[in-house]
């Protein structure tokens, strides 16, 4: 049955041959003389009807309807796009038919009988009749058919590219009961059409989106998969143009989205604007961190959060020991859970509900658990919520980080790996700077170490990126909610640009950064280019099939407190050094006196403690003087 439909198909897939619809017509119009003259013939006496008559009225019938279907272009009407507009062309053929025709008569027999005028008006609405019923029962038939095989094979995909990854996802989806591939769809510089065969699957070939929808109807497609990020990126103004003719644009999941080692088969998902951001995939060394991590005890604080959660997938792939899940959020700690152990039976996870300003719970935990690597992703990140509340700022992300580091000393953790943000770069907000001063405080402790002013082994790492796409509570999510409700989409400035990386891919560098050097070093990733946040948004407002501006508006609501213009690029080759990897690099920092910085922070947490808001962030200031608060309440502490 399947070599049944694919035959079929190579015929209902394409438009129906000119010179085939030409002989049609003329033979329905032949035929359509011929019912008349015999139905004319068992009613009326005609003295001159003969053998000789019918063989005349049937070849003038045919030559004189070929002349006219030829000169009025009938026969390259798309029959499956047929149209009342059409009907006339056919009625103005089969009249200048008739015409030709009576005039034949006169010519031949000098005089036009009511008897053969009758005739000839009978044809004309007859062979009207023939052609249209013809026409509209192919209709039906095509549609019935193109419905019964979506029904059958489900989604019909045209598959974008021809290398290795694009003929491979043939062998892929072959068996899937979700999508039936029609064919590879390629973009070239000139000709259009099908080209060619690869796979036993045709080659449909475009200059420019708006020519993908003469494919489209070649093919009966309702989606395109694309087998790369790469692939989609590239190809911004098709994903727009299938979006606007309710063509669903697919992509073939990512390693990142194993389960078990293996991808998901017969599935594949819908394009997200993360994959129109990102960029070429990271390529990470591998066996370097499987050796590094591989039969050890590894604790991960704020193990649910985004940047958390996803370390926890990817280090629960490099055959650890042991897991320890850090956070306070109960709910999306048991979601993240029952994740890992589904996709991971083997893997011993231990959630841990606990906060990192609890020197008591963190103790707790170093003591029964005895972590030998510890990733550090516990903070406060939101820009706006940490201006109103700094003492928090500093309770959670400078005194919770160095209760972290001060525990990995005291049970000798091999290493601890920090996550830190741009933001902590020249920062302009309470966020920022709370995160500048713990990496003060990781890094003066592990040369403290390092000098023999304090001991211990603990090698510490920071690692320092922009934002994720994604990520809970950031912009994507928030247009994504604000689309789904129809809109407004608020953006806080019209030129307000970000750095944006994956969260998988900013995880992937942290497992590379926790492998690289020798501790008490700053990494910084390497975020590309950045992005226009107005550009975002209407990108996923066209992404969701709606236009910006029109469907839903974009609402610009001014700068929050503590909020950039522009972020601070991370890897200048003026304030960096470089690694191994092209797309990690040292932070040239300045370096600060243990002691001082731990009398700071001891400082800090009494004034946070009394919740005394001014002379918390004035120390702050005093602390990091390139702090300089912008759009806020505190920039009177800078004069």
């Amino acid at each position: 049955m399947s070599r049944l439909y694919e035959g079929i198909n190579k015929y209902v897939s394409k438009y129906l041959s000119t010179r085939i619809v030409f002989l049609m017509d003329v033979t329905l119009c032949v035929i359509s003389t011929l019912l008349v003259a015999m139905f004319t013939n068992l009613f009326f006496d005609i003295p001159f009807f003969g053998g000789r008559f019918l063989l005349i009225s049937l070849l003038s019938s045919g030559f004189f309807a070929g002349l006219m279907f030829y000169l009025t272009r009938v026969y390259r009407m798309i029959i499956r796009h047929f149209a009342p507009r059409d009907l006339i062309r056919i009625f103005v053929a089969l009249l200048g038919r008739a015409v030709l025709m009576t005039l034949l008569v006169l010519l031949l027999i000098r005089r036009l009988p009511t008897v053969i005028f009758t005739m000839l008006a009978v044809d004309l609405l007859l062979a009207l009749v023939l052609l249209v019923a013809v026409r509209l029962v192919m209709i039906v038939v095509f549609e019935t058919y193109k419905q019964r095989l979506r029904e059958d094979k489900g989604m019909r995909i045209l598959v974008y590219g021809t290398g290795d990854k694009s003929v491979a996802a043939i062998t892929r989806l072959q068996n899937s009961s979700h999508y039936k591939i029609v064919g590879f769809l390629e973009q070239v510089p000139k000709k259009t059409g099908m080209q060619h065969l690869i796979a036993d699957k045709p080659v449909y070939t475009f200059t420019e989106a708006s020519q993908f929808d003469s494919v489209r109807e070649r093919t009966g497609a309702d989606g395109i998969l694309f087998t790369t990020e790469a692939e989609a990126q590239a190809n911004q103004e098709l994903i727009n143009h299938a979006i606007t003719k309710h063509v669903k644009t697919l992509i073939i999941p990512t390693v990142d989205e194993v389960i078990d080692g293996k991808v998901m088969q017969g599935r594949a998902r819908e394009v997200r604007i993360e994959d129109l951001l990102g960029r070429s995939e990271i390529k990470i060394s591998l066996d370097e961190i499987k050796s590094s991590l591989q039969d050890k005890v590894v604790m991960v604080t704020g193990a649910a959060g985004s940047i958390g959660s996803e370390l926890c997938r990817q280090i629960a792939s490099f055959n650890v020991l042991r897991i320890i899940l850090f956070d306070n959020a109960e709910t999306p700690m048991h979601n993240l859970r029952l994740e890992l152990e589904e996709r991971y039976p083997k893997l011993e996870f231990v959630p841990v509900i606990g906060d990192v300003r609890s020197e008591e719970r963190l103790d707790y935990c170093f003591r029964k658990w005895r972590p030998q690597v510890v990733f550090h992703a516990a903070a406060y990140k939101h820009v706006p919520l940490m201006e109103e509340n700094p003492c928090e700022a500093v309770r959670v992300n400078c005194n919770g980080s160095r209760t972290v580091a001060d525990k990995c000393i005291q049970y000798d953790v091999e290493k601890m790996v920090m996550i830190s943000t741009d933001k902590a770069v020249n920062p302009t907000n309470i966020m920022g700077c709370s995160k500048r001063i713990a990496e003060i405080y990781v890094q003066s402790l592990g040369l403290a170490i390092e000098r023999g002013e304090v001991q211990g082994k603990t090698k510490f790492v920071t690692t320092r990126f922009g934002n994720v796409l994604g990520s809970n509570g950031s912009v994507i999510p928030r247009f994504r909610d604000q689309i789904e409700r129809g809109g407004p989409v608020t953006v806080t400035h019209p030129e307000i640009t970000r750095f944006f990386m994956t969260i998988p891919e900013a995880c992937r560098l942290v497992l590379e950064a926790a492998t690289l050097g020798n501790g008490n070093q700053i990494f910084v990733f390497d975020m590309g280019k950045s992005v226009k946040i107005d550009t975002l948004a209407r990108r996923m407002i066209e992404l969701a099939g709606f236009a910006p501006g029109k469907d839903i508006q974009i609402e610009y609501t001014g700068l929050r407190p503590g909020e950039k213009l522009y972020e601070e690029v991370l890897s200048n080759a003026e304030n960096t050094l470089p690694t191994p990897h092209d797309r990690i690099r040292i932070a040239r920092v300045r370096e600060y006196d243990y002691a001082a910085a731990a009398q700071t922070l001891d400082e800090l947490k009494r004034l946070a403690t009394e919740v005394d808001i001014p002379s918390t962030v004035k120390l702050m200031k005093a602390f990091v003087p390139e702090f300089k608060s912008k759009n806020s309440r505190f920039a009177e502490y800078d004069k």
